[in-house]
């Protein structure tokens, strides 16, 4: 195009006629005229900042030109054989990193193609890098799309980069000196370039929350774990705390993300979270989204978890199984020094007090992609018991003390030589059953090369981090106790505990009627502790520990009189 036709095209453009221009291409023709006053008929060289500047926009960009450096050097390498040059620009459009054919050299520097060219519109007019900082999307400006004459052999592709709040941070532009004549030639430079920005973007995600949880998103199974869509962090609450650009658009397109809690936008609380690590085929980790979508979830635990006062470090899932109650982060303490052996383990604990999720817990804390095999000794026929593969991986034991004696010989065999780290739960006293001759001693030793025991409910001193926990879980419009509900609560004895506190609190959260949940909203215990004359078999200062030295409240749970405990109490001294 000659220079006097790409003028009077310009022109046109102004008047409000049809040219078959791109209307980002007209709009920013427009800026450049009435905005910032700039001549389609005098060209201007590329404007390369001073030294002490460019040191200056570098240093601000530090941390990003580092996260970015392999992936672009890896998008380099791609195409540097057709020529083209990399550019990373700031948010202020000045290149604070670059990649291309140093032969070339004063050529790509007179164009712009270089360290220090500042390709914000108000001084170089229409261009790749100008456009996307202004639309804040991906934009090819080929050839006479640019405004400046200066730069109308050139053609730009670029893509943002947004930071983990959602603002716009660079640009990343791939650019040719000369190129084919039509726009679409320059469409496999888009894809590369969108690609590599939103890997970028999940680069830094990961660099940024190394001390928080990360989902990755993807909207099919084949490539969540190596190449997924999008990601965002999670605090402790399962509040977003960061995100990449496609995570918005793939949870909940018009509405900001941060600040919402997993819970508001999916069917996931970040309780969840460790049952969509590895180890877990990735088409079994479905996500749901309330408007109805489905994508697929890739959970990463905290790499080094905040440290909460007076709690231990805890790697993985681990982090996530309890409040500040010191025997339960004790036992998370041991778990986590256990779980990278192959010890077998045996998890001891009432019903409902998280014995799966435990072992689920323990086994994500691996650093390969085993799979978690999963064995209900309470469904096996007479004489049936696992026959498990020699391969790798965790294999759970669920509810030990249900095989009968034909199944546990069969188990036993089935485990000589068998690779598989065996994590087995009971519900009981094994080693009673052991003593009582119900259970095979043989298999109890090949099975429990360590011990862990859970607490039941009533005496765990974190129930109130539980209550937060689980009400978060059970309703996402934010609901709350009241101060008496929440004191009904903590006075129960929860014999089904962790199940049926979850359960209590799920139907309460259906029957409020309010923002608020009150005592006559929860259901009443199903099984009713009967009182009794004495103290039960419970270690009263462990009740009383739970309950913060509360007498009353400890009567309460153990559905005893104050008196009885008053007495108890002297008695001990």
């Amino acid at each position: 195009m000659r220079d006097i036709d790409h003028v009077d095209e310009i022109d046109r453009v102004l008047q409000g006629q049809a040219t078959g221009r791109d209307s980002v291409v007209q709009a920013s023709w427009r800026r450049c005229i009435e905005r910032y006053g700039l001549d389609p008929s005098k060209p201007s060289p590329a404007h390369i900042v001073t030294e002490t500047e460019l040191r200056s926009h570098r240093e601000q960009s530090e941390r990003l030109i580092a996260i970015a450096r392999s992936g672009l050097g890896a998008l380099f390498r791609q195409v540097a054989g057709q020529n083209y040059v990399l550019l990373l620009a700031d948010a202020k459009g000045v290149t604070v990193d670059f990649f291309g054919d140093t032969r070339f050299q004063d050529d790509l520097r007179a164009a712009g193609l270089y360290l220090g060219s500042d390709w914000s519109e108000h001084l170089a007019g229409t261009c790749g890098v100008g456009a996307c900082l202004y639309t804040g999307e991906a934009v090819t400006i080929h050839q006479s799309d640019h405004f400046d004459l200066h730069h109308t052999p050139l053609s730009c592709t670029a893509a943002p980069i947004f930071d983990t709040s959602g603002q716009l941070a660079a640009v990343l532009d791939v650019s040719l000196l000369r190129s084919p004549q039509p726009k679409a030639s320059q469409n496999l430079a888009m894809n590369l370039v969108r690609t590599s920005a939103r890997r970028v973007e999940m680069a830094n995600l990961m660099a940024m929350t190394r001390s928080d949880w990360v989902l990755r998103l993807s909207s099919s199974p084949e490539f969540l774990e190596v190449d997924p869509e999008a990601a965002i962090a999670l605090d402790g609450a399962g509040r977003i705390i960061g995100l990449t650009h496609a995570a918005q658009a793939a949870l909940s397109p018009g509405t900001a993300l941060l600040g919402q809690r997993l819970d508001q936008v999916t069917d996931l609380s970040v309780d969840d979270l460790p049952d969509l690590m590895r180890g877990r085929p990735t088409e079994d980790r479905v996500i749901r989204l309330r408007d109805g979508r489905a994508l697929f979830g890739h959970a990463i635990a905290p790499q080094a978890a905040r440290k909460p006062r007076g709690q231990p470090l805890l790697p993985g899932g681990l982090s996530s199984l309890a409040g500040p109650d010191p025997a339960m982060q004790a036992l998370l303490e041991r778990a986590a020094r256990l779980a990278d052996s192959a010890v077998p383990l045996l998890i001891r604990g009432e019903t409902g007090t998280g014995k799966e999720r435990l072992a689920r817990a323990i086994h994500m804390c691996r650093t390969d992609a085993a799979p978690f095999h999963v064995f209900d000794c309470a469904g096996c026929g007479q004489g049936h018991a696992p026959l498990p593969a020699d391969g790798q991986g965790t294999l759970f034991l669920k509810g030990v003390e249900d095989l009968d004696t034909a199944a546990q010989a069969v188990l036993l065999r089935s485990l000589a030589g068998c690779k598989l780290r065996v994590i087995a739960t009971t519900r009981c006293d094994l080693g009673q059953h052991v003593r009582d001759g119900r259970f095979r001693a043989d298999l109890f030793f090949r099975i429990a090369g360590a011990a862990l025991d859970l607490p039941p409910l009533h005496l765990r001193q974190d129930l109130d981090w539980l209550l937060d926990r689980l009400l978060r879980a059970a309703s996402a419009d934010g609901l709350r106790l009241s101060a008496r509900a929440r004191a009904d609560l903590k006075a129960r004895r929860w014999p089904g505990n962790l199940r049926e506190l979850a359960s209590t609190l799920q139907a309460a959260a259906l029957l409020a009627e309010g923002r608020v949940i009150d005592s006559h909203d929860l259901p009443p215990p199903l099984l009713e502790a009967a009182a009794s004359a004495g103290v039960p078999e419970d270690d009263l200062q462990q009740v009383l520990a739970a309950c913060g030295g509360n007498m009353a409240l400890a009567a309460r749970r153990l559905g005893v009189n104050r008196s009885t405990v008053l007495r108890r109490l002297r008695a001990l001294g």
